[in-house]
């Protein structure tokens, strides 16, 4: 479409791809973890990364799915460096296996990539008993960059490189409930919406990017944490929905990204030198965007940040 050559201040436009954002870029002795990297954006992501020398853990629930994704990375590019290791983000007990396997492999972590998701489901609780989309998009995620930040630091210290952490959010956060986020009815099966409980995952994805930042920064760490929007995806993210499943296999396909365009922005905040040294800013078709007034309100990311570390307790 005519807009989707439109660049920004970056350079880049939403027809970029993840390979051109990225063109040049040397990520040689960088080590990232890609979550929900066996397909869609975050199999791109892992690809894209491994092309430009990064070492990549994806960390994936289907490990069956996952291993092909692998072999299927080394057979384009040989001298990839991939590995794949189980992480069910709906499961605590999962994220928390992942980490100390990770940390314990001896692993340094330069880059943190939060890019798995789910969407639109029907009310459902996760093992935790914590409403799903919530407990896989937010808290999963949420418990796994706290499990795994004394490793970046660490990193970040010894080499002497930015740590960056890339939370993969939507412009769906600006469909949320009323409240933003529902505190005391997270839980509540007689008001849930599938699609406002989704933009209420994404709105908690971004605050999470900017209270985190917040306290990075405070603490004098070389470590930058930042959210986007990877744009609209003909992915099986839209599984749940019978009319937008159906809509994206046929028109959606013609007018919204591909792939490749798709995953363009995580790759651009995960290796680009532009954003070195930016955090807590929300990121659009690799160029800085606005969220919404929720997504920059600082009393309510660390209401957030208290509400999530009690449930992860």
């Amino acid at each position: 479409m005519w807009w989707f050559g439109r660049k920004g201040a970056s350079g880049f436009s939403s027809s970029s791809t993840a390979e051109e954002v990225t063109h040049g870029i040397d990520g040689s002795g960088l080590t990232a973890i890609v979550t929900g990297a066996s397909n869609g954006i975050g199999k791109e992501t892992a690809r894209v990364l491994a092309l430009r020398g990064v070492n990549v853990v994806m960390a994936v629930r289907n490990m069956a799915a996952g291993r092909d994704v692998r072999e299927e990375i080394v057979k384009e590019i040989p001298s990839a460096k991939v590995d794949a290791m189980e992480l069910d983000l709906s499961s605590m007990v999962s994220v928390r296996k992942f980490a100390s396997n990770f940390n314990s492999s001896g692993h340094a972590l330069n880059i943190l990539i939060n890019n798995a998701g789910i969407m639109a489901t029907p009310f459902i609780l996760s093992k935790d008993d914590i409403e799903l989309q919530f407990a896989t998009n937010h808290i999963g995620h949420f418990l796994l960059t706290n499990l795994l930040l004394d490793n970046m630091k660490k990193t970040a210290r010894k080499s002497s490189r930015e740590g960056r952490i890339v939370n993969v959010s939507s412009e769906a956060h600006r469909w949320t409930y009323n409240e933003g986020i529902r505190f005391d009815k997270i839980n509540d099966k007689s008001e849930y919406h599938g699609y406002r409980a989704y933009g209420q995952s994404k709105l908690a994805n971004i605050l999470h990017s900017n209270e985190l930042a917040r306290q990075l920064k405070e603490d004098g760490v070389n470590i930058t944490a930042n959210s986007l929007h990877p744009g609209v995806i003909a992915t099986n993210l839209f599984q749940h929905s019978i009319i937008s499943s159906g809509f994206m296999a046929g028109v959606g396909k013609l007018l919204f990204k591909s792939v490749q365009q798709g995953a363009a922005t995580t790759c651009y905040l995960a290796l680009h030198p532009q954003v070195k040294g930016v955090r807590g800013e929300y990121f659009w078709d690799s160029n800085l965007a606005k969220a919404s007034s929720k997504g920059k309100d600082v009393e309510l990311a660390k209401k957030l940040w208290d509400f999530s570390m009690n449930l992860v307790k």
